[in-house]
């Protein structure tokens, strides 16, 4: 079927909803240090604490796109997977602030990011469903306008609390968790519940054929929920997949590091903070400004990557974005007071923009239009495996060669994403049509 060319609105309301989800991945990103700091956890555990996030996107992000590949229901084929994941994930927002001891903040995230997961992958699904190709490009960017918009907002949450709203300083003790990051999670859960209802009631899909709808319709329940079919796809990837893989991998163990090692570092080198002193709740909320400002940097530059794939290839400028973002990861401890690490934060949110949308523009046009919510859900592996990796052995590496010192760590992260951007010269690339296009690369 030849896709229809929508309107610059009816892409909107189709990617709004990626406004609440990256609300609830900014408050985790932005503060889940913070909050295992509050309740007593130590720095070189970190790591291992964040496993929840990469480990329950490999199960969840193939098998929902699994699942919504096979299904149509009254609401569609994706739009109950968003809406369900976004009910459980505004719950979750909800419960996490009120944890009173590690364990349970570590238990919980499981359950946030399970939930997320499952609410963010048929977006990007929906995306690839509803637009010719040469619109790729401009669905993922407005996504990533969102998904700048949403982590700019959560991140500084906490901040605004404090500083623009006047909730008072609490005294940070062991097992508790400021009133400033409860009342932003609270009003995150409402935001995402609140803006993927918005796309859901807004938003059509397109109906499948009556073959296709009867091959849905006669399909037996598989106990194994497709997992078979899932491990069988590993040996038909396209090869584009392949190369965007090995640039996804390095790319995500530069941002893991960031999101994992730049509270603490900031407690430690900026703040010179000690547990259970009001030092340690400023320094958690200028992280969670710095990181607003990445976002906020993020949604900028995506109406410069709207108008700058019209003129020059995704590829290349990922290459320039993770360059870019490479060189304000790594000049983080070079800053010398925390009103600098703006500098840094900025730079890494021009790379931010780019890779929440020119690698999907550069994956989409190679899938096979039968298994794009599935093929998407596995590309989703190339990002968490990083992450697990990291999380298992990020926290060995900072004790036994970075001296235990966070800001090395950001400098690993660093080196990890500028030879992603370096990778990125092996993806091979194809022209498509229309007023947004990946042209030809004739650096091979």
């Amino acid at each position: 079927m030849q896709k229809p060319r929508l309107n610059f609105w009816q892409i909107w309301n189709m990617s709004f909803g990626f406004l609440g989800i990256q609300t609830g991945w900014g408050l985790q990103m932005a503060n889940m240090s913070s909050i295992y700091g509050y309740l007593g956890a130590d720095p070189d555990k970190l790591a291992v604490l964040w496993l929840a996030a990469p480990v329950s996107g490999v199960i969840i992000q193939p098998l929902i796109g699994q699942t919504s590949d096979r299904c149509w229901t009254r609401l569609g084929r994706r739009r109950p997977f968003i809406l369900a994941g976004a009910i459980l994930a505004s719950l979750a927002l909800v419960l996490m602030p009120n944890c009173s001891a590690v364990w349970m903040a570590a238990g919980l995230l499981w359950v946030l990011d399970g939930t997320i997961n499952a609410s963010m992958q048929p977006f990007r699904a929906l995306v690839a469903d509803n637009l010719p190709d040469e619109q790729n490009s401009h669905g993922f960017a407005i996504q990533s306008l969102f998904i700048g918009l949403g982590g700019t907002v959560a991140s500084a949450l906490p901040w605004m609390m404090t500083n623009w709203f006047g909730v008072a300083t609490d005294a940070v003790g062991s097992g508790h968790i400021p009133q400033s990051v409860k009342l932003s999670f609270y009003i995150g859960a409402a935001a995402f519940l609140g803006a993927v209802l918005w796309t859901v009631f807004s938003t059509r899909e397109y109906p499948p054929g009556d073959l296709e709808l009867h091959a849905i319709r006669a399909r037996k329940f598989d106990w194994t929920l497709g997992l078979g079919d899932v491990f069988a796809l590993v040996f038909h990837l396209p090869l584009r997949m392949w190369e965007l893989g090995l640039v996804q991998f390095f790319t995500w163990i530069g941002m893991f590091a960031m999101w994992v090692y730049f509270s603490p570092a900031v407690a430690k080198d900026i703040f010179h903070a000690v547990k259970g002193t009001p030092a340690m709740e400023a320094s958690g909320a200028w992280s969670g400004f710095c990181f607003a400002a990445y976002n906020a940097v993020c949604f900028l530059s995506s109406f410069v990557l709207l108008w700058g794939t019209r003129f020059i290839s995704p590829k290349r400028m990922h290459i320039l974005c993770l360059g870019v973002g490479a060189v304000g990861l790594a000049s983080v401890p070079l800053m010398a007071d925390k009103h600098q690490l703006l500098l840094s934060m900025t730079a890494v949110g021009i790379a931010w923009a780019s890779i929440l949308s020119l690698p999907y523009a550069m994956l989409v046009p190679a899938l096979p239009k039968d298994k794009v919510g599935v093929m998407m859900g596995m590309f989703n592996l190339f990002i968490v495996l990083p992450q697990i990796a990291a999380s298992s052995l990020l926290g060995l590496v900072l004790k036994t060669f970075l001296h235990s010192e966070p800001m090395n760590a950001l400098v690993l992260g660093g080196a990890s994403m500028g030879l992603a951007a370096l990778l990125t010269l092996l993806v091979v690339t194809y022209p498509s049509t229309g007023p947004i296009q990946p042209v030809t690369d004739d650096s091979h």
